[in-house]
């Protein structure tokens, strides 16, 4: 019992946050922290501030004793020596690292211990958001209770703002860099995942709000915080460590992929331009120093197209300047024509990168959205600086694709969304029908851009379904002929699945087979008596390619109501058609002779 008493007052989580000067935002960033639901300890450590931060500090601490903990230190120059002290001070289970200037969401860290005990995990990724910077997205797609490195995006996150397991920083003495500018977190993280014997992601809430200080004052907003020559000589060392635990192979590329994509070849880049000569040839040595020890074929074919053919043009500073205009150009695209030819859609526009007078060839790309390997490249014919593409719609599998306009610039392609830029009076054309799949064109709500969505996904299936007769047949069966149109036209007759009667108030539903007739008709014949009581909406279901599509059921004629007596009940079912658009619905009672005498009596 005593056991239990001790873990029941073990401390879950401590959130250790550095401070340097940061008074403006600690009352924001401390009571995010507070209020999180989950038995904490925040480990505040102040890295010498000389704005008063301290002060409130200690009164944070006064006023919460049990809660904040501060630590005073001498200034340090840098975020890893308080972050350090603050693991010395550590007690919690896990460890949450929290910068001074960003704050939690309410219900952040019970999210993300929960994840870590349900699954024994042993760092969590609470979804990152920005305000004024950059945040992280891929490893936020979709959540995942379990993933190790090889099998997901985690590793391109390597900011620690994480939850850590303290127990596994311990053991394996994993500390921040010290007297580090930039990087000491890369350090950190990077030795972290090559330890952590799984990870969580908790990407459906906001976990983090990463923000940017308006007066530009803090370390990653300096301009000489991302210097590329002093970034180019950081990575080295966590480059080393990651190497020294991943043996050569698949997982080492998978991991290489990230530094290279993100660290080195990045400073071929924007920085490269902004540049002298002088420093250009520096930094391109520097490239190619780092390609000779780690750049592998592995690593080569995981890369995109801009940067293979950096690593191929190291020697030729004048290239690497055409490459990197090229990677900031702006992909201008207008789209001045979308029709339907026959099954396929017509996509006509214009295309080119801002400031480049030429291009080598240019497509549209179709991505899937829920699935972005999956692509369709289909070659753009061009005339003068107009291109068309046709698409096989019937081509692509069910989903929605989201369609990019590709330009290829000395072997680099560029890609853009294409649609939010259009002439006026384009709109997005009619649905139809094609092998069966309904292909739906439409304009995302967001931002306008051009995507098709085939099986009916994300967009209501435009269709009518109206009966022509109805009536009572033996058995208290109602006979019902109809006709059905989707999109304005026939479906085959292997669409037509079955009638669905869903009851409004409980949500319970019953299916009734379906005859398909030539020629968009159907006739059902549903055994309305075997309804429990309450109202029925009808619908008619039908398989389009996608999730089930359902129609309510129109109808002007109505059978009348019909009643009997059967066990003792007397069974009434009354069909009618709801105001406005006339939609088949049924009252179905059932009532005991005794509730029937009530009934009359009252």
């Amino acid at each position: 019992m005593q056991g239990a008493a001790e873990h029941d007052d073990a401390v879950d989580v401590s959130v250790v946050i550095p401070v340097h000067n940061c008074r403006a935002f600690l009352d924001r960033c401390l009571t995010s922290a507070l209020v999180q639901r989950v038995k904490k300890e925040i480990v505040v450590v102040d890295d010498g501030s000389t704005d008063g931060s301290g002060e409130l500090l200690d009164l944070y601490a006064a006023y919460h004793p049990g809660s904040v903990k501060v630590v005073h230190i001498e200034a340090s120059g840098g975020a890893g020596r308080p972050r350090n002290v603050g693991i010395e001070h550590a007690t919690g289970r896990y460890v949450f690292f929290c910068d001074a200037d960003d704050h939690l969401g309410p219900e952040a860290l019970e999210r993300m211990v929960a994840v870590a005990d349900r699954n024994d995990t042993d760092i969590v990724l609470g979804k990152v958001v920005g305000h004024g910077r950059r945040a992280p997205v891929s490893m936020f797609a979709h959540g995942a209770d379990r993933v190790t490195l090889a099998d997901s995006t985690v590793y391109n996150s390597l900011s620690c703002y994480k939850l850590f397991r303290r127990e596994m920083l311990v053991r394996h003495g994993i500390r921040f860099g010290e007297g580090m500018l930039v990087g000491e977190d890369i350090l950190f993280t990077v030795h972290a995942y090559c330890h952590a014997r799984a990870v969580s992601v908790v990407a459906d809430y906001d976990c983090y709000h990463l923000v940017s200080r308006p007066d530009g004052s803090s370390i990653m907003q300096q301009p000489g915080s991302r210097d590329p020559l002093a970034w180019l000589a950081m990575i080295r060392e966590p480059i080393r460590l990651m190497a020294r635990h991943v043996e050569p192979g698949p997982l080492r590329d998978h991991l290489l992929r990230r530094h290279f994509r993100l660290d080195i070849f990045t400073q071929l880049g924007v920085p490269f331009l902004d540049s002298d000569d002088v420093r250009r040839k520096d930094i391109a040595r520097e490239v190619a120093a780092l390609c000779e020890e780690w750049y592998t074929p592995g690593v080569h074919e995981r890369l995109n197209t801009i940067d293979r053919q950096r690593a191929g043009a190291l020697d030729d500073i004048e290239r690497l300047v055409r490459l990197a205009r090229i990677e900031s150009a702006t992909v201008r695209r207008r789209l001045t024509g979308l029709r339907w030819e026959g099954e396929r859609l017509v996509v006509t526009g214009a295309a080119r990168l801002d400031g480049i007078t030429r291009d080598d060839g240019l497509a549209v790309v179709l991505r899937a959205r829920h699935d972005p390997a999956k692509e369709v490249v289909v070659p753009a014919e061009r005339k003068g600086g107009e291109f068309t593409a046709r698409v096989d719609v019937g081509a692509l599998g069910s989903g929605v694709w989201d369609l990019r306009v590709a330009v290829e610039v000395e072997g680099v392609i560029r890609v853009g969304r294409l649609g939010a830029e259009r002439d006026g009076g384009i709109g997005r054309p009619r649905p139809r029908i094609v092998g069966g799949v309904v292909a739906l064109p439409y304009f995302t709500r967001d931002n306008g851009n051009l995507s098709i969505d085939m099986g009916g996904h994300v967009v209501a299936v435009p269709g009518t379904v109206r009966l022509i007769r109805m009536r009572w047949a033996l058995g208290h069966r109602l006979v019902m002929d109809g006709e059905v149109t989707v999109a304005g036209t026939t479906p085959a007759a292997t669409a037509v699945k079955q009638i669905v009667w869903r009851e409004r108030r409980s949500g319970r539903e019953r299916a009734d087979r379906v005859m398909a007739l030539p020629g968009g008709g159907f006739a059902a014949r549903p055994a309305l008596g075997r309804l429990t009581a309450g109202t029925w909406d009808a619908y008619l279901e039908l398989d389009l390619g996608g999730p089930p599509a359902r129609f309510r059921i129109e109808t002007e004629t109505v059978a009348g109501p019909r009643r009997w007596w059967g066990s003792a009940l007397l069974r009434s079912v009354r069909p009618y058609t709801t105001p406005g658009k006339g939609r088949l619905s049924a009252v179905v009672r059932r009532l005991t002779a005794e509730s029937l005498v009530k009934r009359i009596l009252r």
